[in-house]
C-alpha cells in the first residue's frame, strides 16, 4: 500500500487531472459529450481501486484534508457570482428562465423521492438523483454526499457520481433533438450561419461581457496580475472564514446544511455590496479561474477514494429515477419553456440548453446550443440567458433547495 501525505496526494490529484485532460483530448466520446476532465481521471483511480481490492489488495492511503477546503472554495466563488445586477442586466427573459429552472429542479426532487419510495428506499436516494446531481451536477453531488450519509443514504458519494454521469451524457445526447424538433415542428429555420461565424462563446464570456471588470488601483512596484489576484483571493478566504461562523451558527439551531453554504452566502452579500459601492473592485473573471481551479481538483481527490463496490443492489431503482428525470427534462422544453420564452426560433434553442444544464452541465448546454445555430442560425438570446442560469444563479437556488429536501427527509 502507498500511504501518501498532504502534499503527496494534492500532487497525484494534479497529475491525474492531466491524465483526465490528455484522455478527453485522445477519445472523442469524452470530449463529444462533455464529460469532464476531472471525472475522468477520478474515475480512473477509483476503477483501479476497486479491481485491486476485489483481489484483496489495497493500493493508495490518500490524505484528503484538503478536499473539503476546495469544495467551498469553488462555492464561494458560485456565491461572487450571484449579482442582482448582473440578474437586472439580463433582463426578464433571464428572471423567467431562472424561476422556470428553480421550479423544476423542485420538480426533480419530488420525482425521485416518490420513485424512490415506490422501491422502499429512503426518499432522500431520489433527492439525490434529482437536482443534486443532474441540475448541480458532479460537484454538487459529491459535495452533499456526507450529508446524505449521515441521512441515511449508504454509498452517497458513489450513487451521486453514477446519476450525475448519467445526466452529463443524457443532457448532451437529447439537448440536440429536442431543439431540432422544435423547431423542426413550428418551422423557425433561420438562414444557416456560415460555420466561422458561429457563436463560439462561454458561459464566462457572457458574464465578463455583462459585469465589467473593475479598474484595479497598483501600489507603486506592485505587478497588477499578481495584486488583482491576491485581492480576490484574500476576500474569497476572508468569505470562507466569516462564513466557517454561519455555518457553525446553523448548525447550532439543529438546521442541517453542508459546510459550505455559510461562506456562499456571505459572497452573495460581498459581491453585492461591491457591485454599489465599488469599495474592493471584485474581477469576477479571476474569481472563476480562481474556482475552475479549486473544483478540478476537489473533483479529482473527492473520486479518487469512491467505494464503487457500494453501487451494488441499486442499479435497477436507480435507472429508473434517472429514466424518469430524463423523460420529464424533455418534456419541459416542450412546454412549458418553449411557450413562456417566447415560442420563436431563440426559445426552440434555450430548450437544447435547458436539456443540457438540467441534467448535465453548462457545458452541455453551451454545446447543445452550439449545435443547433451551427445548423440553422445565430441565436444571441438564448447565448445570453442560457449560460446567464445555468452556470450561476440556479447552482445558488439549488443548494438552497437540496438543503430544504435535506432538512425534510432528514
Amino acid at each position: 500500500m502507498l500511504a501518501l501525505d498532504l502534499i503527496h496526494t494534492l500532487a497525484f490529484a494534479g497529475v491525474i487531472l492531466f491524465v483526465g485532460y490528455g484522455l478527453c483530448r485522445v477519445i472523442r466520446p469524452l470530449s463529444r459529450y462533455n464529460i469532464p476532465a476531472p471525472v475522468v481521471g477520478g474515475l480512473i483511480v477509483a476503477i483501479a481501486v476497486l479491481i485491486a481490492r476485489q483481489s484483496g489488495v489495497t493500493l493508495f492511503k490518500f490524505d484528503t484534508t484538503l478536499r473539503d477546503p476546495l469544495m467551498i472554495a469553488f462555492f464561494t466563488t458560485i456565491g461572487f457570482g450571484a449579482s442582482l445586477r448582473l440578474l437586472k442586466v439580463g433582463g426578464p427573459q433571464v428572471l423567467i428562465f431562472f424561476l422556470i429552472s428553480t421550479v423544476f429542479a423542485v420538480l426533480q426532487n419530488v420525482l425521485g423521492a416518490s420513485i424512490a419510495v415506490l422501491f422502499r428506499l429512503h426518499p432522500l436516494f431520489g433527492v439525490l438523483s434529482g437536482s443534486v446531481t443532474l441540475t448541480g451536477g458532479p460537484a454538487t453531488g459529491l459535495a452533499f454526499a456526507p450529508l446524505f450519509e449521515k441521512a441515511g443514504v449508504t454509498g452517497a458519494a458513489t450513487i451521486a457520481v453514477a446519476a450525475a454521469m448519467f445526466g452529463i451524457i443524457s443532457g448532451g445526447l437529447i439537448g440536440g433533438p429536442v431543439g431540432t424538433a422544435l423547431i423542426e415542428r413550428h418551422r423557425l429555420r433561420k438562414v444557416r450561419a456560415h460555420p466561422k461565424a458561429a457563436v463560439a462563446v462561454t458561459a464566462e464570456n457572457i458574464v465578463e461581457e455583462k459585469m465589467l471588470e473593475p479598474t484595479a488601483e497598483v501600489p507603486v512596484g506592485e505587478d497588477k496580475e499578481s495584486y488583482v489576484l491576491l485581492k480576490n483571493l484574500v476576500v474569497l478566504l476572508v468569505a470562507m472564514w466569516i462564513g466557517s461562523w454561519l455555518s457553525k451558527g446553523f448548525a447550532a439551531l439543529g438546521i442541517t446544511l453542508p459546510a459550505y453554504i455559510g461562506a456562499m452566502f456571505i459572497a452573495a452579500i460581498i459581491r453585492n455590496l461591491d457591485d454599489v459601492t465599488q469599495l474592493i473592485g471584485l474581477s469576477q473573471r479571476t474569481l472563476d479561474d480562481m474556482g475552475h481551479v479549486a473544483l478540478s481538483l476537489f473533483l479529482v481527490l473527492a473520486l479518487m477514494t469512491l467505494r464503487l463496490w457500494e453501487l451494488a443492489g441499486l442499479v435497477l431503482p436507480l435507472i429508473v429515477i434517472l429514466i424518469a428525470q430524463v423523460t420529464m427534462i424533455a418534456l419541459v422544453c416542450f412546454w412549458p419553456i418553449f411557450q413562456l420564452m417566447g415560442k420563436d426560433y431563440d426559445s426552440a434553442v434555450m430548450g437544447g440548453g435547458f436539456c443540457g444544464f438540467m441534467l448535465g452541465t453548462t457545458a452541455n448546454a453551451m454545446a447543445n446550443m452550439k449545435a443547433l445555430v451551427d445548423r440553422y442560425g445565430r441565436a444571441p438570446r438564448a447565448f445570453l440567458v442560457v449560460p446567464m442560469v445555468g452556470a450561476f444563479f440556479i447552482d445558488f437556488t439549488n443548494a438552497m433547495l437540496i438543503t430544504v429536501f435535506l432538512n425534510i427527509f432528514k
